[in-house]
């Protein structure tokens, strides 16, 4: 079926569990989960379950203060186009990324990170190339690449197929850990912008893009001015540098990284009881690519805000009084950031408008 522009669409609806990627099911799993993994909690766990980054206690160091702030994550099917591409550099800054902003949401100062990479087969040029890009990401986040696990699994992964994880662990003063229970009604929500798709959302828009429109990756996409494997290539933005150094300036009450789940099942996480997230989806400019993805895979409004980021990297919640000071210094420091909404009493929630 085409459009009336002549791009392709999907003869239904698409959605993320069509694309093989269930999230009500996963759900479902890490509440089934929650009780195994508590039971191993010792007095020094800060964090409950669900936390961005979970909190442990340096009881008995000398700074008996300090919270160690750890996360771990993968890059998931971006990395398969990543092998369409054979262009493997980004995705080590990817993974470096997205495991710092989770503990940054927190007012974590990331110190150290580790990486596993698996694969049926790893070649020298092939392991620099993943390598270089850890590198990259962690002098860009302020952080030591100390170690990792490579790992050569023929059997398990099929030829030119890989995984790649990552490991972080920050510090923060717990009188300075950000935890949103400050958050209050009349709290403005302060957006920075992401660029692209990051690194969430990579089976639905496989689907739409090279099954659906049947494009290869090399295919000229005139409303993003790059090819389709460029744009989805685009590396997950690490806010660290911004972000830490705002901290010294305003009082942030909360922040939430948009990664899988979107808006909904993100800022949520930083909300305490009886406040509500309204997001207002004027406040701000989609970028072309999710206009393209919701074109083509006809998906649903709701579908969109629940897998993708849209546009918004992560969240962070302020005093009106603090918005326009946190505007100005993160725009120097090369950040584009936004108002898009408010916090009002109300069951805890987010609602887009």
């Amino acid at each position: 079926m085409a459009s009336d522009q002549g791009q392709p669409v999907a003869d239904t609806p698409l959605t993320y569990a069509a694309a093989g990627v269930d999230i009500a099911r996963k759900s479902e799993g890490l509440e089934r989960a929650k009780q195994h993994i508590r039971s191993t909690f010792t007095p020094q766990v800060v964090t409950d379950v669900g936390a961005f980054g979970s909190m442990f206690a340096l009881a008995g160091f000398a700074d008996h203060d300090a919270l160690l702030v750890a996360s771990t994550d993968s890059v998931g099917t971006k990395l398969m186009v990543a092998t369409m591409m054979n262009r493997h550099t980004t995705v080590g800054m990817d993974i470096v990324a997205h495991c710092v902003n989770d503990i940054l949401v927190q007012g974590a100062r990331p110190l150290f990170f580790m990486d596993y990479i698996a694969a049926s087969v790893l070649s020298p040029e092939f392991m620099e190339q993943l390598i270089e890009g850890l590198a990259a990401g962690c002098k860009q986040a302020g952080c030591a690449l100390i170690g990792g696990e490579t790992a050569e699994l023929p059997g398990v992964y099929k030829e030119g197929e890989y995984d790649l994880v990552g490991f972080v662990v920050g510090v923060v003063g717990r009188k300075q850990a950000i935890t949103g229970e400050t958050i209050k009604p009349g709290d403005v929500l302060l957006a920075l912008a992401s660029d692209g798709l990051h690194t969430n959302g990579y089976s639905l828009a496989r689907k739409v893009f090279f099954e659906v429109a049947g494009w290869k990756v090399d295919h000229e996409v005139p409303e993003l001015g790059r090819t389709i494997g460029e744009e989805l290539l685009r590396v997950h933005r690490c806010y660290a540098s911004s972000v830490l150094s705002l901290l010294d300036k305003v009082q942030v009450k909360g922040m939430a990284h948009i990664t899988g789940g979107g808006l909904p099942d993100n800022l949520i996480r930083c909300l305490p009881a009886g406040c509500r997230a309204v997001v207002e989806r004027s406040r701000w400019h989609v970028p072309p690519v999710f206009n393209l993805l919701q074109q083509i895979g006809r998906i649903e409004d709701q579908e969109m805000f629940h897998v993708f980021n849209m546009g918004v990297g992560l969240v962070l919640a302020l005093d009106p009084a603090e918005v326009q000071p946190a505007i100005s210094h993160l725009s120097a420091q090369g950040e584009s950031a936004f108002p898009i909404g408010h916090i009002e009493p109300g069951e805890r929630s987010v609602h887009i408008l």
